[in-house]
């Protein structure tokens, strides 16, 4: 089995070992961890709550919801009871681009359900029709008056980044898009960093659907490890923070338990080949099905 002492961002250079408390720089000058737990469709209350203190059991100190997934609620209340102190985790909601034009009114209602003084990244989840550059406005009055600590984007082209960019004052920190070597849009991510916007991967595991494909399957034998823990791993050496989802408990430890190994560049390369989606094909799909939220 590798060990996880040689790992590279997003840029082949390289980094210092990953581990399970490992932060990402933002260009605000806060660090979010690379490691997260991603809540979407988990129903609120107990379903949600016992996911986030799962998470939080296992280290995990990075717990994403949204407005549109309805469990807020349930977050907040399992933050609280978690005996983790809240400045140690790090929590992440969205904007319903609907709610667009009264954003500042909508985060105030998620932060109240989340029972929270602050969240540390709001998102607009993805781009308002019409009303890219005033709901950017918006956003940083949210982050001026310090409820949110950071803000970023969901969803967002290209195009999307530089427009809002042209008018930012507070330049977004992330960009969070379906991510893995499935769905991988090479030149989105690449031309965020390049633009100094961090890389934020949902559906890292493809939602189960290429996890008994055999280019992981055969890697994760190579590794001692399951081909989630690989699908993860990838994210994370290609530099991205990476939010897997699950509602299981051994499922959820499981996915905590990828820095104990490393995937070689060749590995590396064969995942990649696996892409399905190239950036023209993803963006055919946006337009044919409407951008959905994460």
């Amino acid at each position: 089995m590798t060990d996880g002492s040689n790992t590279q961002d997003a840029h082949g250079d390289d980094v210092t070992p990953l581990d399970i408390g490992s932060r990402r720089l933002l260009s605000d000058g806060r660090a979010i961890p690379v490691l997260g737990l991603g809540v979407w469709q988990i129903p609120d209350g107990k379903p949600v709550q016992e996911a986030v203190h799962w998470a939080l059991e296992s280290g995990i100190r990075h717990i994403d919801t949204a407005r549109f997934y309805r469990n807020e609620r349930g977050v907040g209340d399992a933050i609280r009871t978690s005996g983790v102190p809240r400045e140690e985790i790090w929590v992440t909601t969205k904007l319903f681009p609907f709610e667009a034009l009264w954003a500042e009114r909508a985060f105030q209602r998620s932060l109240g359900r989340l029972g929270l003084d602050y969240v540390d990244l709001y998102l607009v989840h993805f781009p308002p029709p019409g009303l890219l550059l005033s709901t950017w406005q918006k956003m940083e009055s949210i982050a001026k008056q310090g409820l949110a600590r950071s803000i970023g984007v969901s969803n967002y082209k290209v195009d999307d980044i530089n427009k809002t960019l042209q008018a930012a004052d507070i330049p977004p920190a992330v960009n969070q898009i379906h991510m893995s070597p499935y769905h991988y849009s090479k030149d989105l991510a690449e031309s965020c960093e390049a633009l100094g916007v961090a890389v934020e991967a949902y559906s890292p595991l493809t939602r189960g659907k290429n996890l008994d494909d055999p280019v992981p399957v055969s890697i994760a034998e190579a590794h001692g490890k399951s081909a989630a823990q690989v699908l993860i791993r990838w994210s994370l050496q290609r530099g991205f923070i990476v939010i897997p989802k699950s509602t299981r408990k051994e499922r959820i430890e499981s996915n905590a338990q990828v820095f104990d190994f490393a995937l070689t560049d060749e590995e590396m390369e064969q995942l990649d080949s696996v892409t399905q989606f190239s950036d023209s094909v993803l963006t055919a799909l946006s337009l044919r099905r409407g951008r959905k939220p994460s």
